[in-house]
């Protein structure tokens, strides 16, 4: 059986629009997936990357058309300047890890509440009360958001020193043994690889 570690950031608009994809695909090639929410920042800084609002003002505007033109080709209701970004992504994140370590509920579903509720329903996902209806909407007790505090806040540094490790440099990322897929639009050739075809 096939396994995807996914490294994502909860505050990521790219991850935002890869949807349910990854869902999909797992459940057509019967892989799992091990979701793994890391501080981006932190990822960037380690890797050479440059946070989006320090960027050159030409990237900035690229990355406002990439953005927009990918709401468009996804048809997924989008915000380009939410009110809470950038937020803490923390809470959000230890949430996640709370809740695949509990289990009972549907974690991409999840993942993509959270997401959702940043970068088309203008939600800070850094609020308990944004967290725990994103759970409670995932199938999830809505209070793993303060029980799984420590555990989330033991596992979340775990997640980026692991991606370090693996060689990526930013989100989403999908790995499968050593291969690395990054974006949201690197899902046709994960699927393809899982395939046996790629």
């Amino acid at each position: 059986m096939a396994h995807i570690d996914y490294y994502f950031a909860t505050l990521s608009p790219f991850t935002y629009f890869a949807g349910t994809r990854l869902e999909e695909i797992a459940a057509k090639h019967d892989a799992t997936i091990a979701y793994k929410p890391l501080d981006i920042l932190a990822l960037f800084a380690r890797t050479g990357g440059t946070p989006p609002g320090d960027r050159h003002p030409n990237r900035i505007a690229y990355r406002a058309q990439e953005l927009t033109r990918n709401a468009k080709k996804t048809g997924m209701p989008f915000n380009l300047r939410p009110t809470h970004w950038p937020t803490n992504m923390a809470p959000s994140s230890y949430a996640v890890i709370a809740a695949q370590e509990a289990g009972g509920g549907d974690l991409g579903k999840l993942v993509h509440a959270i997401l959702r509720s940043c970068w088309a329903d203008d939600k800070d996902v850094a609020d308990d009360a944004v967290i725990g209806d994103c759970l409670e909407e995932a199938g999830f007790d809505r209070g793993l958001s303060f029980t799984g505090m420590l555990t989330g806040a033991e596992i979340y540094p775990r997640n980026l020193e692991e991606a370090i490790d693996r060689g990526a440099f930013g989100v989403p990322t999908y790995a499968v043994g050593d291969q690395l897929f990054w974006g949201q639009d690197r899902l046709d050739d994960l699927d393809a690889h899982l395939a046996g075809t790629l």
